[in-house]
C-alpha cells in the first residue's frame, strides 16, 4: 500500500534526516515513535503528500507521490488520507454537521450523508449534529475531527499526538477509538506520539 524508500530530508541550515525504509499494508496499524524533535510530523507530511523530501520515493497504492501535480497531489491525498490533528480546527461558525460537509468539499469527495451519520452514531455524537463546537466538551470536540478524517473514506487514518494532554483514562478511550474507527472503515492507520502509554495497545512500531 505505502512504501518509503531512501527517504531522507534536510530543511535549509538543518541537519539531515535519514528515515528508514518503511512498508505499510492494506489496514496495518500502526505507531511512529520517537521523542520531540525526532522527525515525526516531517515523516507525516512526507507520507501525506504535503512535503518533499530531499531524497527518496514515497509511493501510495502504487503511485510515486512526488511525480504527480500539486493538484493532482491535492486531489490524490483528498481521495486517500484523512488526518486527526493534535488541535481540531474545527470553524466555530458551523455546526457539526456544516464542518463536516466542509471536509468533504474540501477533499473533493461527495458527502455521502448515511456514511457520516453512522460514523457520528459511532462516535456517540448523533444529537450533537447541530451544535457549534464552542458548545462541545474536549472529548466531543475531539471526536468530530475524527469523523471529520473519515468524511472522504481514506485508505490510511494518520493521528498526531492524539493523546500528549491526555491523562491515562482518557489516552486508553482515544486509542480504542481510533483503533476501532480504523478497522470499521477499513483503513490503514498510522499514530505518531512520544507518549510512551501507547506502547501496548499497538503491536507495530516504526522507532526514529
Amino acid at each position: 500500500m505505502i512504501n518509503l524508500n531512501s527517504i531522507s530530508h534536510q530543511y535549509p541550515k538543518g541537519q539531515k534526516i535519514v528515515f528508514p525504509d518503511w512498508t505499510i499494508e492494506d489496514k496495518e496499524q500502526w505507531l511512529l515513535l520517537g521523542a520531540s524533535g525526532s522527525g515525526k510530523s516531517t515523516l507525516l507530511n512526507i507520507i501525506s503528500g504535503l512535503l518533499k523530501p530531499t531524497e527518496g520515493l514515497v509511493k501510495f497504492d502504487e503511485v510515486s507521490l512526488y511525480n504527480l501535480s500539486t493538484r493532482n497531489m491535492d486531489k490524490f491525498r483528498g481521495q486517500k488520507i484523512g488526518i486527526v490533528f493534535q488541535r481540531p480546527h474545527l470553524i466555530r461558525s458551523l455546526t457539526v454537521l456544516e464542518n463536516l460537509e466542509i471536509a468533504a468539499s474540501m477533499a473533493g469527495c461527495k458527502f455521502d450523508k448515511l456514511h457520516i451519520n453512522s460514523i457520528l452514531k459511532d462516535l456517540g455524537l448523533s444529537e450533537k449534529t447541530d451544535s457549534y463546537p464552542d458548545e462541545l466538551s474536549q472529548g466531543q470536540l475531539q471526536r468530530v475531527s475524527v469523523a471529520r478524517a473519515l468524511v472522504n473514506k481514506p485508505t490510511l487514518l494518520i493521528a498526531d499526538e492524539p493523546t500528549s494532554s491526555l491523562d491515562d483514562e482518557n489516552t486508553v478511550q482515544v486509542l480504542e477509538m481510533l483503533t476501532a474507527q480504523a478497522k470499521n472503515n477499513n483503513a490503514a492507520l498510522i499514530i505518531a506520539t512520544h507518549d510512551q502509554r501507547v506502547r501496548n495497545h499497538i503491536s507495530k512500531a516504526y522507532l526514529l
